[in-house]
């Protein structure tokens, strides 16, 4: 837990008034990371952000499909767009493609985390085993 704690202040967030948008990459952590990171997001906030470029768009949309097949999220909305940025190796600018997926909890969110807690062994708010 203090390792994702510690993950989650390192993470670089653009907009510092977004504090529930996450910056996917493919190659730096893994799937499951980021899956868990947005529901810690959704707990805090209602809904979080994800966003990703060129190559990572394909993470994102699986992080986003995990969550709503599970019955944790809907797509609240989805924006594509292109940002150009400098080729690192040529030196000339390119266009990487862009994507953002506004994911916001279900009605369901609550009670299928405290199963999920349950499950693993946790307790909720507090409770001590007698």
């Amino acid at each position: 837990m203090e390792e994702l704690t510690d993950a989650v202040h390192k993470i670089s967030i653009t907009d510092p008034h977004k504090k529930n948008r996450i910056q996917v990459s493919n190659t730096k952590k893994p799937l499951f990371f980021y899956v868990n990171l947005a529901k810690r997001y959704m707990q805090q906030h209602n809904e979080v952000e994800l966003s990703a470029l060129g190559m990572a768009i394909a993470t994102v949309v699986t992080i986003a499909e995990i969550l709503k097949n599970n019955g944790f999220a809907v797509e609240k909305k989805i924006m594509t767009s292109t940002v150009d940025m400098k080729d690192e190796s040529r030196g000339r600018p390119i266009q990487k493609a862009k994507i953002e997926i506004l994911l916001e909890k279900t009605d369901k969110f609550d009670e299928l985390m405290a199963a999920a807690a349950e499950e693993r062994g946790e307790l909720a708010d507090g409770e001590e085993h007698s």
